[in-house]
């Protein structure tokens, strides 16, 4: 079986957790050793053996961002010739791997990492373009032999987004980690080098700077958080100018109240993040959309505690007074995430904080728990073999 994936992101250009997982679950098909597992990545050349680069359209150039993509999308549909299923993931890809299934007439397969439904202030980012990314995902969860969902909160929201879709399409499929790259190792130099004291507690935040993260939240809760401990920030990739503003507003009015804070906008190498959270004595994850939470099960596995929204998939992840604290919202229903009540649900994230903070025995108990958890449940050996049935589904096998 000749099986195409189509991504935007793969090693070494990766952002964000679906990069992260299409990385992972190729490693893992490829290790069955009983399928020929071929990449069709956006951006420059890579040297790994059946991985292909599909860089910008100079035609395009100058273009939106939306129509640039498409434009990727149409070089990696000519590509897929010869494919027995077509794999893509989000929207970015989406367009790709419809076309590609269309010409060739074979099933096409998607993964659900996000939905543009539940992301309308990319309409900041991508202006017309998001009404364009929008009929994309729309037009190809519809069409699609199957829809893998990561988490089954974000099964929920396929069907809430897209009543069309069959039902019986979308399977739960969780992100997985691989529990060897991603376990505790502390290394006090790399913590000095960015900043940050080894010898003090701290509370660690690592994503991107989009809405649907929720920094800002944090940073009005993180006012709360006792002196003595730190709030490290691994935050880059703002989606707009305007978020950007807000979080260094945010930022330099904490930095006012207190010391501790640190903000590292640079994306860090794997070894250094693990360093980081290895350190650490809690995990902050305050997001108001996510479909599980990649970032979660990689401070799990590093045996740190999760202090979370208990929104979308997190649940399904961080077990409330076992692995971590799920802090409650009340979210505004219409597709945004927003609290309904959002001085509660900074005062819930802040008492969350706390209590993490004000009892390390019982975190650091947490954070071995949660490693357990990581390896047990959410290994990426057993999402290969879950993908693999998938494909022999739509293929009648």
């Amino acid at each position: 079986m000749r099986i195409d994936i189509l991504s935007k992101e793969y090693p070494p250009s990766i952002y964000g957790g679906a990069g992260v997982h299409v990385a992972e679950l190729v490693r893992a098909l490829r290790a069955r050793g009983d399928s020929d597992v071929r990449v069709h990545a956006f951006g420059g050349p890579r040297d790994e053996d059946g991985t292909t680069s599909h860089p910008d359209l100079p035609e395009l150039e100058g273009a939106n961002a939306a129509l640039t993509t498409l434009g990727v999308d149409l070089t990696m549909a000519a590509a897929c010739a010869g494919a027995d299923v077509i794999h893509s993931h989000t929207w970015y890809a989406n367009f790709g791997g419809l076309v590609g299934s269309l010409l060739e007439g074979v099933p096409h397969v998607l993964s659900a990492h996000s939905l543009e439904p539940m992301r309308p202030w990319k309409a900041e980012q991508l202006g017309g373009g998001y009404r364009l990314s929008s009929w994309v995902e729309r037009t190809a969860y519809e069409s699609a032999a199957a829809v893998i969902a990561v988490s089954a909160g974000m099964r929920e929201d396929i069907l809430r987004s897209y009543p069309q879709v069959d039902p019986d399409k979308v399977v739960v499929v969780h992100n997985g980690i691989d529990s060897q790259l991603w376990q505790k190792h502390e290394d006090p130099d790399v913590l000095r080098r960015h900043g940050i004291d080894p010898d003090r507690p701290s509370a660690v935040f690592v994503g991107r700077i989009t809405r649907q993260k929720g920094l800002p939240y944090l940073l009005r809760a993180a006012a709360e958080l006792p002196p003595e401990v730190q709030l490290v920030l691994l935050a880059g990739a703002p989606d707009t100018p305007e978020i950007k503003a807000e979080v260094e507003g945010l930022v330099a009015g904490l930095k006012q109240q207190r010391d501790g804070v640190v903000w590292i906008s640079e994306m860090l190498p794997r070894d250094q993040v693990v360093a980081v959270l290895s350190s650490a004595s809690v995990f902050l994850c305050p997001s108001v959309y996510e479909p599980l939470g990649i970032v979660n099960l990689e401070a799990m596995a590093c045996e740190l505690p999760v202090v979370a929204t208990a929104t979308g998939g997190i649940p399904e992840v961080v077990v409330d007074g076992e692995t971590g604290w799920l802090v409650p919202i009340e979210q505004v229903q219409d597709g945004t995430g927003t609290p309904v009540d959002e001085d509660r649900f900074v005062a819930d994230l802040a008492a969350a904080m706390n209590e993490a903070v004000s009892d390390l025995g019982r975190a650091e108990r947490m954070g071995v728990a949660g490693r357990a958890r990581a390896v047990e449940s959410f290994s990426w050996a057993t999402i290969g073999d879950r993908t693999m049935e998938v494909y022999q589904q739509v293929l009648g096998r």
